[in-house]
């Protein structure tokens, strides 16, 4: 439907150019600079613009209205970046689901197509959140109804095929989108997006912790981080010093000893987050005979002692509040380390936002995107990391599924992307891709095994490396 509302338009277009060209001047019109369109947008304005070869690169501000329902009760400015390419490209949608980068960058399926990019920063993230926040106004419908009118505010400018993407709680953010609004683009691209469809049942984390790498790493990971609560009274001295030399409170988990815990207890699941099998030779083979600096230099590496500061989690107030309220959260066990050590466990979403904000959590929203997703996917594409524990509870396709496929990448980790695929899952999903965006070559619409992205790899733009973030979180 979308593409024939397309075809239809340019037939339209095309009759009255046809029309009308006998009646046309050699006079004209001055072509109106893309900063000009952009500008002209009601509720656009320009933050700054960036040089980049071959682009412009512009940081702007949209007035959204806090609540899409009640669009008079107040707005705030919503951070965007616009990566221009040409007007005669197609457009990639992305999201992280958190800030957003002000420097230029191109996203896998950008480069795919060599399209033009729209980055947009999750509504609540600083600095696009109201003041004074009304946190009830988070959630998933009214974050993907900013998408839309972000969408209907740049079509007009950008008038070739849309495809939506992002990583991690990105993916979800583009799937998300495509659920409340699936007319708006030609093809989504989610990568390593968590579905966390029964929040109480977790037991997939468990099955993949008992069987991710090999056994010889495993050993090496549990080691260190049961090691870590054995020696917690040492290392917590070491912990206090760190935390006063550097001017860290606790005052939202609750107390040192709660966060020293958390922390090392998101040791494996970070390390399998953000490495890969061959950084196992990093980690201390012998945690039992391994100094008190070597056990605190992994975990601290690896999960980082500042996280569960209050310092460091007030960046993530927005994602904790989601997951307590609609995302969800994996709980895992550890049979590795006797329950004496463990006081606390993985502790909810609820112990990581102040306690001035409300919080409930709706259990049927995540249900009924994975129901909508599996009976109404079309065009969507869903890419996860072999070896990345977000990827145990993922997307799934049903019958109603149309054009629309899941795909892992051997041995990768939340860095999963096209480009890691076996050849001939990479040669299908850069053909969809390629297809979707209206930019697919003649060749590869005759034989999908020839599909290659469409511009030069760029090293600066395109940076392929996960970027390490603090656990546990999408």
């Amino acid at each position: 439907m979308r593409k024939a509302l397309r075809w239809l338009l340019a037939l339209v277009v095309l009759i009255g150019t046809v029309s009308t060209a006998g009646a046309a001047t050699a006079a004209e019109p001055k072509a109106v600079d893309i900063k000009d369109r952009l500008l002209s947008i009601p509720g656009m304005s320009l933050i700054e613009e960036k040089p980049y070869t071959g682009y412009r690169f512009f940081v702007l501000n949209y007035t959204q209205p806090v609540d899409h329902r009640r669009p008079s009760k107040g707005t705030f400015q919503q951070r965007i970046t616009v990566l221009h390419k040409d007007v005669d490209r197609p457009t990639v949608f992305y999201t992280g689901g958190y800030s957003v980068s002000t420097n230029p960058s191109r996203r896998e399926p950008t480069q795919i197509v060599d399209g033009n990019q729209i980055s947009m920063e999750y509504r609540y993230f600083t600095p696009s959140r109201p003041e004074p926040a009304d946190w009830s106004k988070l959630d998933i419908w009214q974050a993907a109804s900013d998408q839309h009118r972000i969408f209907e505010a740049l079509e007009p400018v950008y008038s070739e095929n849309w495809i939506s993407t992002g990583g991690s709680k990105g993916g979800m953010t583009a799937t998300y989108y495509e659920r409340f609004y699936p007319r708006d683009m030609d093809g989504v691209v989610a990568y390593v997006a968590p579905n966390d469809v029964v929040n109480r049942e977790d037991r997939a984390y468990d099955r993949f912790f008992a069987r991710v790498g090999t056994e010889e790493c495993r050993d090496r990971l549990n080691g260190v981080q049961r090691e870590a609560l054995v020696r917690r009274a040492p290392l917590k001295e070491k912990y206090e010093a760190y935390a006063a030399e550097n001017g860290y409170t606790f005052d939202t988990i609750g107390s040192l000893d709660r966060a020293y815990e958390a922390v090392v207890l998101d040791y494996v699941w970070g390390f399998w987050q953000y490495s890969t099998l061959k950084d196992c030779a990093d980690i201390p083979a012998d945690a039992k005979n391994a100094t008190d600096d070597e056990i605190w230099n992994s975990v601290d590496t690896i999960s980082g002692f500042s996280f569960y500061t209050d310092q460091g989690l007030a960046p993530y107030t927005p994602y904790y509040y989601q997951a307590g309220t609609q995302l969800g959260a994996p709980t895992i066990h550890f049979p590795h380390i006797e329950k004496k050590y463990i006081r606390y466990g993985y502790q909810p979403p609820r112990n990581f936002v102040p306690r001035s904000i409300p919080m409930r959590f709706e259990p049927w929203v995540m249900r009924d995107v994975d129901r909508w997703v599996r009976h109404n996917a079309d065009q969507m594409l869903f890419v996860y990391g072999e070896n990345d524990p977000w990827g145990a509870e993922p997307f799934r396709l049903g019958h109603g599924a149309r054009d629309s496929y899941v795909l892992t990448a051997p041995g990768m980790n939340h860095g999963a992307n096209v480009a890691g695929l076996v050849p001939e899952e990479k040669a299908l999903a850069t053909a969809r891709i390629l297809d979707w965006a209206g930019v697919a070559p003649a060749e590869v619409r005759e034989n999908p095994s020839a599909a290659e992205p469409l511009a030069t790899f760029d090293a600066r733009l395109d940076k392929r490396d996960v970027q390490r973030e603090p656990a546990l979180r999408p």
